[in-house]
This record gives structure tokens, C-alpha cells and sequence, in this order.
């Protein structure tokens, strides 16, 4: 019997330096990498979120102070990098959100085919991406 189909190849130990460039992660793989770093950047930047609550519900000076923390900056940070980590933020709640719900739907439903993963995890990803740029714009002013 001859091999008229090309092998693809079978990866059991991957190595960091040579297999990684031609791996190829299924989105079902990206969704789930991208669930845990979403959750331990929330659980890393944890500090920031408690400072933010804390301004933004003590007074009305303090939430001025947060807003204007945002255009000034606070300390040796500069606003826009204020901005962009509390953007990095809002993408890993979103991602973590969407994820997690896709996660449960697919535990109460049972659906573990390879086409709803894939489907599903392509529509976390647009989804997580989609309202992160939405509410990114209204962070950075855009409208």
C-alpha cells in the first residue's frame, strides 16, 4: 500500500527553540492560553484596580483626582501609560468574561465537537478583541 497523503507531522515533546515555529495552536488552544493570562494579568494587577475603586467612590476630589490621573499622569507614570493598563485591563476582563461564558456553555450543553470549539473560540476572540477596541476608543477620547 503506498502513502498518497503527506504525513503531517506528530508533535508529542515540543521543544521551545525548534518546534514552536511550526506549531500551529487551533483557536480552541489560543482561547484557553489567553483565558489564564487574562486572569493572572487581572490577579498581577490587582493593586491597580483596588487604587482605581478606591478614587474613583471615596469623594469627589479623589474621583477628580483619578480622572485627572489619566491626562497628568501619578508620580513617574505618565497618563497614556495609565491608560494603556487599564486597557490591558478591560481586554482581560472582557477575554475572561467571554471565555468563561463560552466555557460554561459548553459544560451545560455538552458541545465538545471540533467545529463548535472552533467556532466558539473564534467568536470569543472577536468578541473579546471587539469590545475591547470599543470601550479602548472611549478610553482614549476617540468619542
Amino acid at each position: 500500500m503506498t502513502q498518497l497523503k503527506k504525513q503531517r507531522p506528530e508533535f508529542r515533546n515540543i521543544n521551545a527553540f525548534t518546534d514552536l515555529t511550526t506549531y500551529r495552536l487551533p483557536p480552541a488552544g489560543w482561547v484557553s492560553i489567553l483565558h489564564r493570562v487574562s486572569g493572572l494579568l487581572m490577579f498581577v494587577l490587582m493593586p491597580f484596580i483596588i487604587w482605581m475603586f478606591d478614587k474613583s467612590v471615596s469623594s469627589e476630589i479623589s474621583y477628580n483626582y483619578l480622572t485627572s490621573a489619566f491626562v497628568d499622569g501619578v508620580s513617574v507614570y505618565p497618563g497614556w501609560f495609565l491608560k494603556l493598563v487599564a486597557l490591558a485591563l478591560i481586554w482581560a476582563y472582557l477575554h475572561h468574561f467571554t471565555a468563561g461564558v463560552r466555557h460554561l456553555y459548553m459544560d451545560a450543553t455538552h458541545s465538545v465537537t471540533k467545529s463548535f470549539g472552533k467556532s466558539s473560540a473564534l467568536a470569543t476572540l472577536v468578541i473579546g478583541f471587539g469590545l475591547t477596541a470599543i470601550l479602548g476608543a472611549k478610553l482614549f477620547g476617540l468619542y
